[in-house]
């Protein structure tokens, strides 16, 4: 598998669970030892990301387009995108972010998540 579809498949399970409101389904996505910075402090492991989007408003989405991967080692993928969280009381806000997945066995989950809004 392509780096961009591991990359696809991973996102798009953190998007259908982001999109759901279901934070305990997000953090699943992530590594235990995970490093996550969102909009606010960072935070490191899934009971951090799990409050992370506990967090945030009911009706939140996220679209992300990739813009970059590369595949650093066999069971390390690096990925830059932008993504757009839409939400039902205000405009949308676009960011970039950053993530490096790990293969843990057979599956791919989120070691470092990072976020950036650039002008």
């Amino acid at each position: 598998m392509s780096e961009a579809q591991i990359l696809r498949t991973v996102l798009d399970r953190w998007k259908s669970a982001v999109d759901a409101h279901e934070p305990d389904r997000v953090a699943s996505y992530f590594t235990e030892d995970a490093i996550f910075q969102g909009l606010r402090p960072y935070a490191v492991g899934r009971v951090g990301v799990a409050a992370y989007y506990a967090g945030q408003p009911l009706g939140l989405t996220a679209a992300y387009e990739i813009r970059e991967t590369r595949r650093l080692a066999d069971d390390l993928v690096l990925g830059y995108l932008e993504v757009e969280f839409g939400f039902t009381d205000r405009p949308p806000l676009t960011v970039h972010l950053g993530v490096l997945l790990r293969r843990i066995g057979d599956d791919w989950l989120i070691s470092h998540y990072q976020v950036s809004q650039l002008n």
